[in-house]
């Protein structure tokens, strides 16, 4: 006897554990996938760096900035330090298996190609490990736009768009 002969009389039909425990993985993940989406190769800000030369400063106005104690380059003690741009750095960290590096290289290559100034130097994280620990990066590719001392203002992980880049590049290098 089935549920309309027992007078249940109902319209939905009857779903298995299993089938709930599939239509929450598949809820799941787009949630996730809807995220990722959102928040991959955005710029958010700094970190603070741990056991490094850098620390954050947060600046209201340029005169804070300029009485703020001055922090190293990221990139002191490196061969990298001598090629940083004279307004701005994009410094990208990549591997050599990691697709989304091959755009991002593409992209900050011609955003620093377009904007003068601007240099675009990529770190093989593999190869540098210590500098990849030193500033916290968590995977590849991680995007961070220096200033022309050397120091971190922002930072995205994924590969970023050439708008953001740009955006990045306008909002903190005035």
């Amino acid at each position: 006897m089935n549920r309309n002969e027992r007078g249940g009389g109902g319209v939905a039909p009857d779903v298995s554990p299993g089938g709930w425990v599939l239509l929450g993985a598949v809820v799941l993940t787009a949630i996730l996938g809807i995220w990722w989406t959102l928040t991959n190769g955005v710029f958010r800000g700094t970190r603070r760096v741990h056991g490094g030369a850098q620390e954050s400063v947060v600046a209201t106005s340029s005169t804070d900035a300029e009485d703020a104690t001055e922090a190293a380059s990221v990139l002191d003690g490196t061969a990298y330090d001598e090629r940083r741009g004279e307004r701005a750095t994009l410094l990208q960290f990549s591997s050599a298996f990691c697709a989304p590096c091959r755009a991002t290289r593409r992209v900050l290559s011609d955003v620093a190609g377009a904007v003068p100034g601007v240099a675009h130097l990529e770190v093989d994280a593999e190869g540098h490990l210590d500098l990849v620990r030193a500033l916290g990066v968590l995977r590849t590719p991680t995007t961070l736009v220096l200033d022309a001392r050397g120091r971190e203002v922002t930072r995205a992980t994924g590969a970023p768009r050439p708008a953001q880049v740009l955006a990045a590049l306008e909002g903190n290098l005035r």
